[in-house]
């Protein structure tokens, strides 16, 4: 026969249990979000670079040249078509360029490129309308 207080503390323990899921749950969900946001962070900008080489890898220069906010309706005076065809042009050697890290700065994301045989740039890619453009800085400058 049962007693009394057979089942004393039985609920206590019940909820402990729980309040442990309950807090391992929680930190696990952290830490996934936490690792999904150091990734990730920079994911638009990194995928402008990479549609940007592709253009590049097609000889579609134009369409490059547009990613840097650059068209023939309204061409960007401080760095014509010409100039991009010098830089980023057939003769450059740079469409096979990858993205090999990136930093987040302020209102945009330096990009370091690499190049089978050409040394490294760094390109800045804004975070609100994705335009593309040289580094002002070869890394984030100071706070």
């Amino acid at each position: 026969m049962a007693g009394y207080l057979d089942q004393y503390g039985a609920g206590e323990e019940q909820r402990e249990k729980k309040i442990k899921a309950a807090i391992l749950i929680l930190v696990a969900a952290v830490i996934v979000g936490g690792a999904c946001y150091w990734f990730f962070k920079n994911y638009r900008q990194e995928r402008q670079a990479k549609i940007f080489f592709e253009d590049l890898a097609k000889q579609d220069y134009k369409t490059a040249y547009s990613l840097w906010g650059c068209t023939d309706a309204k061409p960007c005076r401080e760095y014509p078509f010409q100039e991009f065809l010098k830089d980023w042009g057939p003769q450059s050697g740079k469409s096979a360029g990858s993205v090999y890290k990136s930093r987040s700065c302020g209102t945009g994301v330096i990009l370091t490129i690499r190049y089978p045989d050409k040394p490294e740039d760094k390109l800045w890619v804004q975070r609100d309308d994705l335009l593309i453009g040289f580094s002002p800085w070869p890394g984030c400058p100071a706070r």
